[in-house]
């Protein structure tokens, strides 16, 4: 239970740092985007590395190059999906959720923080972590796809705040 040979910590050794070696040259090749989390798939090819990697250190019956071709595929994938998403609109909108309003000029939207399954608490808490003492010192806040939530002070638009919520889905679209 504890220690089964020698033989399987070195294979472990060696497996894990050519699967890491590699997995840091594909990661190289394929570029910043493939570890971005800019939307759930992205977030989904991140886990999937993660979990190839796992596999292949620690499951004797998954060879490296198995788990060397888990990775360039995966990455494939992932480049083909953000390639896909740039040139095509209606192919991005598949794959991709859009920035959503919660909180306007400050104003809770309360009908769209319940479809996005956002509590009032988690907004007060984005603004905290801003510097954002009361909601109407903030312009916005905005789910973003990732999941996080970004806080626009009402000091920050300058008057510009249909620039800097260009693509956020409003409380008009999200109802």
């Amino acid at each position: 239970m504890f220690f089964e040979s020698w033989s399987s910590l070195l294979r472990v050794v060696v497996v894990g740092t050519l699967a890491y070696v590699a997995l840091v040259l594909m990661l190289r090749i394929s570029g910043k985007r493939t570890l971005a989390k800019l939307n759930a798939f992205d977030l989904v090819v991140t886990v999937a590395l993660g979990s190839t990697l796992a596999t292949v250190l620690l499951n004797r019956s998954v060879p490296l190059a198995e788990g060397v071709v888990g990775f360039m595929l995966l990455a494939g994938l992932q480049w083909l999906v953000a390639f896909g998403s740039v040139r095509s609109a209606r192919f991005g909108a598949l794959v991709k959720s859009e920035p959503t309003l919660l909180l306007h000029r400050g104003h809770f939207l309360d009908s769209t923080m319940r479809g996005q399954r956002v509590t009032r608490e988690e907004v007060v808490s984005a603004l905290r972590a801003s510097g954002v003492a009361r909601p109407e010192d903030a312009a916005a806040v905005v789910l973003e796809t990732d999941g996080s939530l970004s806080v626009v002070p009402g000091s920050a638009t300058n008057g510009r705040e249909a620039e800097v919520l260009q693509g956020v889905r409003g409380p008009a679209q999200a109802a």
